[in-house]
C-alpha cells in the first residue's frame, strides 16, 4: 500500500472538516444530496460522454494503484538484471532458466524466457517494447479519465449553484430563507472544487507518476536483458543502467551490495 497516498487523501479531508467543525459551523449544514448527484453524477457523464465505456469503466481498476501500487525499486532491479547477467557469463544464457522461479517481476520473466528459448534480438526486443507500449496507453487513458473528470466537476459545480440561485430568486416570499437558499446553492460549488482538487486531479498526478516509473523500470529491463543476450560484461551492464539513476543512489545501491 502507497502510505503517502492514504495519509495525503485522509489529510486533505480531516484538514476540511476540522476547519468547518473550528470554525463554529454546523457540519449537516455541508450536506446537501441534490448538490452531490449534480457534482458528481454531471462528472461521471461528461467523462461518459468523453471516452468509451470500456475506458470508462477501466478507470476505477486504474485508480486503485493510486494506494495498492508498489512502486519498483530501480536500484534493486538493476542489481537483479546484473546477477543474471553474471549467471548467463559464467554458466551460459540456459542457466537462466533455474534462476526464473526467484524472479517477481513478470516483465523481467518475460525477457529472461526468450533469451534463454534463444529468441532473435530484434524480435525480443519488439515484443518487449510493444508490451512496453501496451502498459503505457492502459495508463495513459485512465489518467486522462480522471483529468476529464477533475476539469468538469467544477463546472458542474457552478452549474448547480445557477440552478439554486434561479430557484431561490424564482420564489422571493420568505425573505428568511434568502440566507439558506444562498448558503445551499454555493454547496455546489464547494463539492466541485472540493472533489476536483482532493480526488480527480491527485488521482491522476499520481498515476501519472507511477506510470513514468514504471515505464522507467520497463526500459532498464529492455537495456538489461538485451544486452544480456549479447553476452556483454556484467560491470558494462552496470554502469550502462546505473546512468537511469541519480549519482546518490547508485552509492546508496554500491553499499548495499
Amino acid at each position: 500500500m502507497d502510505i503517502a497516498s492514504v495519509i495525503g487523501f485522509v489529510a486533505a479531508f480531516v484538514l476540511i472538516i476540522s476547519s468547518i467543525i473550528l470554525g463554529g459551523g454546523s457540519f449537516a449544514a455541508f450536506i446537501d444530496y441534490p448538490s452531490i448527484m449534480v457534482v458528481i453524477g454531471g462528472a461521471l457523464a461528461a467523462a461518459l460522454i468523453s471516452f468509451p465505456l470500456g475506458s470508462f469503466f477501466g478507470v476505477f481498476k486504474v485508480s486503485m494503484r493510486v494506494f495498492f501500487y508498489k512502486l519498483e525499486s530501480v536500484p534493486r532491479l538493476i542489481d537483479e538484471l546484473v546477477s543474471l547477467a553474471e549467471t548467463a557469463r559464467r554458466d551460459g544464457l540456459l542457466a537462466l532458466e533455474g534462476k526464473m522461479e526467484e524472479l517477481e517481476n513478470p516483465f523481467v520473466v518475460l525477457g529472461v524466457q526468450m533469451a534463454v528459448d534463444g529468441t532473435r534480438p530484434e524480435v525480443m526486443e519488439d515484443i518487449l517494447r510493444t508490451e512496453m507500449d501496451a502498459v503505457a496507453t492502459r495508463h495513459r487513458d485512465g489518467k486522462a479519465v480522471l483529468d476529464c473528470m477533475g476539469r468538469f466537476a467544477p463546472a458542474f459545480g457552478m452549474i448547480g449553484t445557477l440552478m439554486g440561485l434561479i430557484i431561490m430568486l424564482g420564489d422571493m416570499s420568505d425573505p428568511s430563507k434568502i440566507g439558506q437558499g444562498m448558503a445551499v446553492a454555493l454547496l455546489t460549488t464547494l463539492y466541485g472544487a472540493v472533489v476536483s482538487n482532493c480526488v480527480f486531479l491527485p488521482f491522476a498526478e499520481k498515476l501519472g507518476f507511477t506510470n513514468k516509473q514504471e515505464l522507467l523500470a520497463m526500459e532498464i529491463t529492455i537495456r538489461g536483458i538485451m544486452a544480456i543476450q549479447s553476452g556483454e560484461n556484467p560491470r558494462v551492464i552496470e554502469q550502462k543502467l546505473n546512468t537511469f539513476i541519480p549519482p546518490k543512489a547508485r552509492g546508496a545501491a554500491d553499499q548495499a551490495a
